[in-house]
């Protein structure tokens, strides 16, 4: 394989794997998206890289040669319910479709390569970490397809790494977190990186070095009481929430925000984001929603990259929640940059001899890993979602001064029924957010109470004011969680 990759991708959105793939020279050769908007956000970008449509045709494309089969394949597809039985029988569960598409793009792409010589692709598939507690097991059977088995390999359990060797792929997996890729934004996502016999994965997607970089972590955090470690992970040191740009007050409520979802532009103060502030931004003493330009920035886009002709607010918000985070990408990509130009990449790390696989009813040798292993008395093998080199962004390079429209803002009604909702069920909430809402709905409550004197001097009952003034704030609550395209 040439030290110059050819790249093509599927389910490609606004195609962050060009931007992730560019810095080191990987050429794509093609895109395959139907959704209407980040078609034109490709077709505005990459007017030169031939969009094909719908993924369902690209196996009979590759195989007719009517586009390359290219070095590698990526892509993220919905994995959904199916099964490998039932797609060897063609009565494949409509909802799992495009995953057994994928599957067989990188067997056709793998056909032709090999015809002509060369070496399998490596594949790269992307999806949410959830997809690893599917009752369905869509995950066993996934790696199943890919790495060329009959049967789905099932376990009691997925870890969050892992790694398989089949009968026509090698494939390995690991759940990363953008938080850690300089970016104030926690999106954990699984990665799947597969290639043929020869092509080792998790010298790619794991890290071996003489440090285990999530006991540092937990060490900087000793200071506190109960030293945050979830899953392995651990709370970075505190950043500054309140401060100043452009001589504009912010206050942020959290270091770095939830995962960013497609919906955001239009359920954004009815979820867990509406009591933990991790999707909210203080400017100047009143809260609004990030906007889509500080949204590109809370995934590694440039700025502006979605703002195309044809664009809306809604559905920007939806094409960059549906994406990938650059940087995280970026990094995938370096490590095969490096493995693939390396003269010494056969001097492999073995790592196998130290842990125990896990026996399945395929005997098929699969390793099930979670977070940092030592696999001697000087090198960690690292699987976590934190990167050996973990780097912090800060959400003050986020957040615009003076751009956000008014309908970004919450006003006085909706942070009351955000607040009476809170107490109806009884959730807790981030206490300044808590404080800036009360301050805000507070101002209201005066002209409310203007309004029910008003209402009782016309001759209302003040029973009846009370009524009027609950549908008044309830509708209006509504009204602004509507998003105008």
């Amino acid at each position: 394989m040439g030290k110059k990759l050819t790249f093509g991708s599927v389910c490609s959105g606004i195609e962050a794997s060009q931007l992730a793939f560019n810095p080191f020279g990987f050429e794509q050769l093609w895109s395959s998206e139907i959704a209407e908007f980040p078609s034109k956000v490709l077709e505005h970008h990459f007017p030169d890289i031939s969009n094909v449509g719908d993924m369902i045709n690209i196996p009979n494309l590759i195989l007719n040669k009517d586009i390359e089969a290219p070095d590698l394949f990526c892509g993220g597809t919905p994995c959904q319910a199916f099964s490998l039985a039932g797609w060897k029988n063609g009565l494949a569960d409509e909802r799992g479709q495009l995953t057994m598409t994928f599957i067989e793009i990188a067997n056709a792409i793998d056909k032709v390569r090999l015809d002509n010589g060369k070496d399998k692709s490596i594949i790269l598939w992307e999806n949410v970490e959830g997809v690893l507690n599917d009752k369905t097991n869509a995950f066993g059977n996934f790696i199943a397809g890919l790495a060329g088995f009959e049967e789905e390999i099932k376990v009691s359990k997925w870890t969050k790494s892992g790694y398989l060797e089949g009968n026509e792929r090698n494939v390995a997996w690991r759940v990363i977190d953008a938080k850690y890729f300089g970016l104030p934004h926690q999106r954990k996502r699984l990665y799947v990186l597969a290639g043929g016999k020869d092509f080792k994965p998790d010298q790619i997607l794991f890290e071996f070095d003489n440090k285990d970089i999530v006991k540092e972590l937990k060490a900087k955090n000793t200071t506190q009481k109960t030293p945050t470690l979830f899953d392995q992970e651990v709370k970075e040191e505190t950043n500054e929430k309140i401060f100043s740009k452009l001589g504009v007050k912010f206050e942020v409520f959290r270091e770095y925000t939830d995962c960013l979802y497609a919906a955001y532009g239009t359920k954004w103060n009815g979820n867990a984001a509406a009591y933990n502030g991790s999707l909210y931004v203080s400017e100047n003493n009143r809260i609004r929603r990030f906007t889509p330009l500080e949204c590109e920035r809370l995934m590694g886009f440039p700025d502006n990259y979605t703002k195309v002709n044809g664009n809306s607010h809604t559905n920007r918000f939806q094409a960059i929640g549906n994406s990938w985070a650059v940087p995280v990408v970026k990094w995938i990509g370096s490590q095969i940059n490096q493995y693939m130009n390396s003269e010494s990449n056969r001097n492999f790390t073995e790592w196998q001899k130290f842990i125990q696989p896990k026996k399945n009813k395929l005997n098929a040798l699969l390793y099930l890993l979670n977070g940092v292993n030592q696999i001697s008395q000087t090198t960690f093998l690292n699987s976590s979602n934190i990167p050996n080199q973990p780097k912090y962004g800060h959400l003050k390079d986020i957040v615009e001064p003076n751009h956000a429209l008014e309908k970004f803002y919450l006003s006085a009604k909706a942070c009351a029924g955000i607040l009476r909702r809170k107490r109806e069920r009884n959730m807790k909430m981030n206490s300044e957010l808590e404080s800036l809402m009360e301050k805000i709905s507070g101002e209201k409550a005066e002209t409310a109470e203007s309004e029910k004197s008003k209402h009782t001097t016309l001759g209302i009952s003040s029973s009846l004011s009370d009524l009027i003034q609950r549908v008044d704030t309830d509708y209006n609550s509504v009204l602004d969680r509507k998003v105008v395209g």
